[in-house]
């Protein structure tokens, strides 16, 4: 896949230059783990074939039958590292169009690119998949599977090829059937972000506070990947935050995350309810996966606080205790009620709470 960003915002003056984040990112993202002209080919079809197989079964586990046949369309690009930042580049650049601060000083939008490149070319190293509902252009969305990932953990872990790439395609598919069945997610999640930032960048220090966020934050990352000795480094991603956010700010981000994490969590419950018939192997895949997200090197550890990747650890987790404690009170179609206006969305406080969100929506 090549994505060609538009040159309106290649060229807007901006806190960021897109251009230089793509190509910063596509100049440090190493190529991952090798193999014969066969192997790869081989592994693409396989991807290919999983993320088309897997709607089927995330229809038939969570009763999105309907959702599930909507996405049949849905474009899957089976992409390298640099090319999965190359689209979220693209991604940040139509969330953020038209917020972040104009600037006139001589390379400082370069230089943020330059950053923003960095980081994510070390999150590209991380991410097996990625749905994204937001980007201009695509109807449904579109589904990325970074193929030297997979492969990188698949022989890690000396894990099945074939249910490891089926399992991580049912936990993307299934996020494409949660936008399905609920066509109002991608603007309303769009519009929360839209406004969190738009609130950061209009406020009298705005510019400075993400100036100083964004600095951070790939100083401590750099700082990370190079397993630099932290002075705290339990507190590292407080500051981060303390830097970016007022408490008001905090609290909505909070909204936000509590969305993320009933979709990070409901994919997580989904793609582990295949049953082994289908994934001979699911239980060891879990097992192995999850002692290998609990990671405890202190530069592993160090890295994933910096880039927030606990965090997102912890929306797995919690999200899928929300997910399980409702299906085991309501049943899967009990809990589909979330898809069907805002209003029936857990806040932060009912993800930590699954009866209070079973009360209010279902009495």
């Amino acid at each position: 896949m090549r994505l060609q960003l538009s040159d309106s915002v290649g060229t807007m003056s901006s806190a960021v230059d897109w251009q230089a984040a793509v190509r910063r990112a596509g100049s440090l993202a190493r190529p991952g783990p090798s193999g014969t002209p066969a192997e790869l080919r081989a592994l693409v079809q396989v991807l290919r074939r999983a993320a088309k197989e897997a709607p089927g079964h995330v229809g038939e586990i969570t009763g999105l039958s309907a959702a599930a046949a909507q996405i049949a369309d849905v474009p899957v690009y089976v992409v390298d590292r640099a090319r999965w930042s190359e689209a979220n580049v693209e991604m940040f650049a139509h969330l953020t169009d038209g917020l972040l601060p104009s600037t006139t000083l001589p390379g400082s939008g370069r230089m943020a690119g330059e950053e923003m490149g960095v980081v994510l070319a070390l999150l590209s190293t991380k991410v097996l998949g990625q749905f994204d509902p937001f980007t201009g252009g695509v109807e449904n969305g579109r589904l990325l599977l970074v193929a030297p990932n997979v492969l990188k953990i698949e022989r890690e872990l000396n894990l099945d090829a074939m249910d490891f790439r089926l399992w991580v395609c049912l936990h993307e598919q299934t996020h494409a059937v949660q936008f399905a069945a609920a066509p109002w997610l991608a603007g309303h999640l769009a519009g929360r972000m839209r406004g969190l930032v738009g609130g950061v960048s209009d406020a009298p220090d705005g510019s400075a506070r993400l100036a100083r966020a964004f600095r951070g934050l790939v100083e401590a990352v750099t700082s990370a990947a190079g397993g630099t000795p932290q002075d705290k480094p339990d507190d590292l991603g407080g500051p981060l935050v303390d830097a970016f956010l007022d408490d008001d700010e905090r609290a909505r981000l909070g909204e936000i995350v509590a969305v993320m994490s009933l979709l990070e969590g409901h994919a997580d419950v989904v793609m582990d309810a295949v049953g082994p018939a289908q994934l001979p192997s699911v239980r060891h895949i879990r097992a192995a996966f999850e002692k290998r997200r609990d990671g405890t090197s202190t530069a592993d550890v160090m890295l994933r606080r910096v880039l927030g990747m606990d965090a997102k650890v912890a929306q797995y987790r919690n999200g899928a205790k929300f997910v399980r404690a409702v299906v085991e009170r309501v049943g899967h179609d009990g809990l589909n009620a979330v898809w069907t206006a805002p209003e029936t969305l857990p806040s932060a406080a009912e993800v930590a709470d699954p009866p209070a969100w079973v009360r209010r929506v279902h009495g």
